[in-house]
């Protein structure tokens, strides 16, 4: 074992030490035992055994830790020490600009235990509540997170969303000086509108197919090289991006290939012909077949849909006359519940707002005990009188307990005009478990929406497991609305599981879970994952009018 090797061992027990708050003394020697044995001038592995301790700075305790190392290539205190901290925890000593001191804040504060939870955080202004923490380090340590969790070359939607647009232009403009007559499309998993982007890919149909070739290695944007099939390049960032080059004839063709999943492209074309085409509306009417929407091109089944010419109309951003779960500084939020309302009703053109503060059990996000919520519901009657005939709903977020009971007695869960259910804590129950604990919040009769019904963050945490055909079975049982959250780090309730739901009649609804008026803008990220599932605007609930929603809440109270 390498001298910089021992050293980082040394580093990483004095770190997670200091994470379990053991001896101060202890921890300030390992720690300057990394730093002395970095820059020792020759190899501990050299040295003989009984030598080591008579190093200057190292003494009998470190020599031992040394000595163990060199003949076993590990630690035991380091395993124990391991074995009772978080895997969560650990990565975050990965994170740049975060030590010690800071992560254990996060974790024993905050019970936060993991990359996904911690980004989470910073975009609901968590760490700012934290002692030694402003929105200067949170927004600091979002952006370093940013940074690690594209290091794997996976990204999400909303994350590649301004630097796509951003190059559709400067390509656009490009072609202009290259060949006027081009036609361009974005294609792949981003026109797909897929939640994880790996690649960004282009088409560009060309009059002067040379011409575009020979200088596209010359686009200043971006390091492109030749490939096969298509030119290709990396960012700094680590996003793959290919373009495709074809003739202008062939654009229609190579932009429905390119757009498609494989399964997709391959039972349409040979419906279809090998073209040329006009349009991609004639590729599919040749295929015998309607219009299929970029997002719904991902499996086969939606063929026989389309052939049977029974594909829904897809629910689009002006469809929603509402916002429905969203958070204000009663709880977590940013901006007061009035400047939360007016923003929906003046900028948003939106006819009513529903707020769903946090409940008691999320003392973490200074969640409402029950004189709390009789003090926001004063404040609502008097802004929805002030805001009329504007409507702020009283919701709540009222956390799933472990055994699957709400967080509030049933006489205040009546005073709300609806409940988003949602599960903060224990989520590592197996499938069986967080099932039962499921079913048994969607038969609460208070309960009106399922919210993020899986918990999962997107590139950071796996949803916990659950049996979703048995959890949306007793949602249309028991009249539960399931979330869409359209929070980009979250998009849950997965789309595959949409037309599920949409088949055994369960509304959904589309929530951007907004912490600040900004939030709110999250909403269409989740109108994209809700194409992909193939929701329409009168299946989704905050489509209904400010008439339809009074009338449905009031039809569900107890």
């Amino acid at each position: 074992m390498e001298n910089k090797t021992i050293a980082r061992t040394l580093r990483f027990l004095s770190q997670l030490m200091e994470l379990h708050e053991e001896n101060p003394f202890k921890i300030k020697s390992i720690a300057n035992a990394y730093f002395k044995v970095d820059k020792l001038p020759f190899a501990l592995k050299d040295q003989p055994i009984e030598e080591i301790d008579k190093i200057d700075g190292i003494g009998k305790g470190l020599a031992s830790k040394i000595i163990e190392l060199l003949q076993t290539g590990e630690l035991k205190e380091l395993n124990n020490i391991i074995g009772q901290t978080p895997e969560g925890v650990i990565e975050m000593l990965g994170i740049k600009g975060i030590g010690p001191k800071k992560i254990l804040i996060i974790w024993r504060t905050l019970g936060i235990e993991s990359i996904g939870e911690l980004y989470y955080a910073c975009n609901e202004n968590r760490l700012i509540e934290a002692k030694g923490f402003g929105l200067k380090t949170q927004e600091e340590i979002k952006n370093a997170i940013e940074f690690k969790l594209a290091a794997n070359g996976r990204f999400l939607y909303a994350q590649v969303e301004g630097f796509a647009n951003s190059l559709f232009a400067q390509i656009s403009e490009w072609l202009i000086t290259v060949d006027n007559h081009s036609s361009l499309g974005f294609a792949g998993q981003y026109r797909r509108a897929c939640e994880i982007i790996d690649e960004l890919d282009f088409v560009i149909g060309a009059e002067n197919i040379e011409s575009v070739q020979e200088n596209l290695t010359f686009f200043g944007p971006l390091s492109l090289i030749a490939g096969e099939e298509a030119f290709l390049a990396t960012t700094e960032a680590g996003l793959k991006v290919k373009i495709f080059v074809v003739e202008k004839a062939d654009f229609y063709l190579e932009w429905f290939r390119q757009t498609g999943n494989s399964e997709h492209v391959n039972q349409v074309l040979p419906l279809a012909g090998n073209g040329p085409f006009k349009s991609e509306t004639e590729i599919y009417n040749k295929a015998g077949l309607a219009f299929v929407e970029p997002e719904l091109r991902e499996d086969v089944d939606i063929i026989a849909i389309a052939k049977a010419d029974q594909l829904p109309v897809l629910i689009k951003n002006e469809d929603l006359k509402g916002s429905l779960h969203n958070h204000s500084t009663w709880s977590d939020g940013v901006h007061t519940l009035e400047q939360m309302a007016i923003y929906c009703k003046e900028v948003l053109n939106l006819e009513y707002f529903g707020i769903c503060d946090h409940s008691k059990t999320a003392v973490y996000a200074k969640g409402l005990n029950e004189q709390r919520v009789f003090g926001q519901h004063q404040e609502i009657d008097e802004l929805n009188k002030k805001l009329a005939p504007f409507k702020i709903f009283k919701g709540i977020e009222s956390d799933i307990l472990s055994d699957g009971s709400l967080d509030y007695p049933d006489e205040i869960l009546k005073t709300f005009d609806f409940v988003v259910a949602s599960v903060h804590s224990n989520l590592r129950m197996d499938e069986a478990k967080a099932t039962t604990r499921l079913l048994k919040a969607i038969e609460n009769p208070y309960t009106t929406i399922l919210g993020h019904p899986t918990g999962r963050l997107l590139l950071s945490r796996a949803g916990y497991p659950i049996d979703y055909q048995k959890i949306i079975d007793a949602c249309a049982a028991n009249n539960v609305v399931i979330e869409i959250n359209a929070n980009p780090l979250r998009l849950d309730l997965d789309w595959r599981w949409h037309r599920y739901a949409l088949d055994k009649g369960v509304l959904l609804s589309i929530n951007p879970d907004a912490h600040r008026t900004d939030g709110f803008h999250d909403t269409r990220f989740g109108i994209l994952v809700a194409r992909k599932g193939g929701l329409s605007a009168d299946k989704c609930l905050n489509a209904f009018s400010l008439a339809e929603i009074t009338e449905y809440f009031d039809s569900r109270k107890v």
